[in-house]
């Protein structure tokens, strides 16, 4: 059996009294954070850090877009070298591959600044 503790079992409650539209809040920032609204205002209480879910989420979308670029890239070049002689213009092949180079250079830029600004929030939100 997994018990806690006794020293960790939380067994003082604290009340407060808000608006629906402060409800409404609270209830969103914790879906948003997917944690419960007792663990998003223990967190907010207690200054630990917030985050997101939805930042968690675009981040992996961005690395996941970036390896698929990169398998294309690899099964472009896969291609042309099982089919060299039914290529016409090297000059579009190196275009498109230059196309695709920028494209996940593009992403890693965009992942990097991602990174830094959930980092950077992050930081701020434990400071406080």
């Amino acid at each position: 059996m997994n018990k806690k503790p006794s020293e960790k079992v939380r067994k003082v409650r604290i009340e407060s009294y808000i608006t629906r539209a402060e409800h409404e809040k609270v209830v969103a920032l914790a879906k948003q954070c997917g944690i419960s609204i007792s663990e998003l205002l223990r967190r907010l209480a207690l200054g630990h850090e917030l985050n997101s879910k939805v930042d968690k989420e675009a981040f992996l979308d961005l690395l996941k877009v970036n390896a698929d670029l990169g398998r294309l890239g690899g099964l472009f070049k896969l291609a042309l070298t099982e089919n060299a002689r039914k290529v016409t213009s090297h000059r579009k092949v190196r275009r498109i591959l230059h196309e695709i180079e920028d494209r996940q250079e593009e992403l890693r830029q965009l992942i990097r600044s991602t990174e830094q600004a959930v980092l950077n929030r992050s930081s701020k939100g434990s400071a406080s």
